[in-house]
């Protein structure tokens, strides 16, 4: 069997091997091998060449339809016309698109992005290249959010939207924004090893000798977030549209093509749209060296998590005895997880967060049995819970406990109710119950930071959670659970000026009932 330090090198091991593995297939995504005959003069066999590199003069055209599918100019809606359009100028348009009946009674609206030479209809143009996204989503709707004892709202709710769905049934959303991009590097292609990813969105025609793939036109899908989203009811005519366009290069169109993807797989799975949005929320509006950044410290937050796990569990599966240790504080812990853990269901917090709450929240059960020394004894079909009993290092280590809450709760203590009444006066809230939720939240945010000192009290004890600090900036979560973060790193502080204000108590007992000068003692001794 492998020893734990075995076992920890070897997860060690495999997670070197995973990000090592993972930077090589980004590598193989950014850089794509160009067609080596066109280093050659006049090399043109196997190349597949871009159009744009002829320079046409190109147009961009926008339209909208309920159809999936269109042959010919019927039942569309032009809602942009750009006329000489330059691929390498970025911009961004407003128009104003009309909502038809259909639509407003739950049904799709899809946009049809033309891209053809000037001066030409669209399905006049034979070169022509274009792509369809729906401008409508399904999701259920965010609850209203009032005041809990004057029943006043942000927003007027219009009684159309009070419609008969139930709040927890999905209705049609708004897609507010639109991004795409064009390809513009003139990059020659390998016609034998064309990459699968970019080959969907490739055209190709036939130019005399030369194969040619027309512009490549691409939705950036990741853009769309939630809280672009807008509720459609049936009084809606008319509803604002965002057209913006930027230049992309290759590495980067197969890289987005890549996460988006990946985003859709996930919501396969089962991830609602709220889940998927967390997740376009890390790739949106960054580099790519942010974005390396935040591969890498959710690499590491998710091996210092496993770590943590297991390590926790190993100390406390040998634990015979609370010597050193804070009861209060762990009792104190298995609430607060439970707590969170539903607070975080409640604000529908991304799974990445989630999920690591919650087996938290087991791990913190399972240690409260073990600190209350307690056993299950089955009497027929009865439970019965026994406790056992302190000796008198354990009763010493709970007076110190005692001692240490005593003062540190004498601040927090108003300091919560009284933010908990003002939350009630001054916030709005879904219901009674989320502000009931919310209000335990804090306090055990507040009280959280006070369960941590008794342990530098009684046993000088800290760790380092700078990781989990950088991560709570990269994932989306509330606000409070992202503060709530940093309450580790102002322990650690304290821990530091209090080991340099204080040195280490020789004399003082660990958890295994020895201290550090009865060992040369026993050595002498033995001489």
């Amino acid at each position: 069997m492998l020893s734990r330090s075995s076992f920890t090198s070897l997860v060690v091991g495999v997670f070197a091997v995973y990000v090592a593995h993972t930077c090589w297939v980004m590598y193989g995504i950014v850089y794509t091998r160009p067609c080596p005959a066109a280093a050659a003069a006049g090399g043109t066999t196997g190349c597949v060449w871009p159009y744009l590199a002829r320079r046409p003069k190109l147009q961009l055209s926008v339209y909208t339809t309920t159809r999936s599918h269109i042959g010919a100019e019927n039942n569309i809606d032009l809602i942009l016309n750009v006329e000489d359009f330059d691929i390498e100028s970025k911009f961004e348009r407003t128009v104003n698109v009309s909502v038809p009946k259909k639509t407003r009674n739950n049904g799709t609206l899809y946009a049809y992005i033309f891209l053809h030479h000037a001066g030409i209809l669209p399905w006049h143009d034979g070169k022509q290249v274009h792509i369809v996204s729906p401008l409508t989503t399904y999701m259920v709707p965010k609850p209203e959010e009032i005041n809990l004892l004057t029943g006043e709202s942000d927003t007027q709710q219009i009684e159309a939207e009070k419609q008969t769905n139930a709040l927890d049934e999905p209705v049609s959303h708004w897609r507010s924004r639109l991004t795409l991009n064009v390809m513009v590097e003139d990059f020659v292609f390998d016609g034998s090893s064309l990459p699968a990813d970019v080959h969907r969105y490739m055209k190709m025609v036939q130019l005399g000798k030369t194969v040619h793939y027309l512009p490549i036109l691409f939705i950036d899908q990741l853009s769309n977030r939630v809280k672009d989203l807008m509720v459609i009811n049936r009084s809606t005519t008319e509803l604002p549209l965002t057209v913006s366009y930027d230049k992309i290069s290759l590495g980067k169109l197969r890289f987005w093509i890549h996460m988006q993807d990946a985003v859709y797989s996930l919501q396969q799975f089962g991830f609602s749209e709220k889940d998927a949005d967390e997740v376009k929320g890390i790739f949106v509006d960054t580099n790519l060296y942010f974005l390396a950044l935040t591969f890498f410290v959710a690499a590491f937050h998710l091996l210092f998590d496993f770590l943590a796990f297991k390590n926790d569990i190993s100390f406390w599966k040998k634990k015979r005895n609370m010597i050193g240790m804070s009861t209060k504080a762990v009792l104190w812990r298995c609430f607060s997880t439970v707590v969170i853990f539903l607070f975080l269901l409640d604000e529908q917090t991304s799974l990445l967060v989630l999920i690591p709450a919650g087996i938290g929240a087991v791990i913190e059960l399972w240690k409260v049995k073990k600190a209350l020394k307690m056993t299950i004894k089955w009497q027929g079909m009865r439970p019965k819970i026994q406790f056992g009993t302190y000796n008198d290092s354990e009763k010493k280590t709970e007076e110190y406990d005692t001692q240490a809450m005593k003062y540190l709760s004498y601040l927090l203590y108003p300091l919560c109710i009284g933010g908990a009444g003002y939350s009630l006066l001054n916030v709005k809230y879904k219901s009674w119950y989320s502000w009931l939720i919310n209000s335990f939240v804090n306090g055990v945010y507040a009280f959280g930071f006070l369960f941590m000192l008794p342990q530098l009290f009684v046993n000088y004890k800290a760790f380092n959670t700078f990781i989990d600090d950088i991560f709570a900036f990269i994932i989306t979560m509330p606000t409070s659970h992202r503060l709530a973060c940093f309450r580790d790193d102002v322990v650690f502080l304290v821990y530091l000026y209090q080991r340099w204000l204080y040195p280490v108590d020789k004399s003082r007992v660990n958890e295994y009932g020895e201290s550090y000068e009865e060992r040369p003692k026993k050595k002498a001794h033995r001489e």
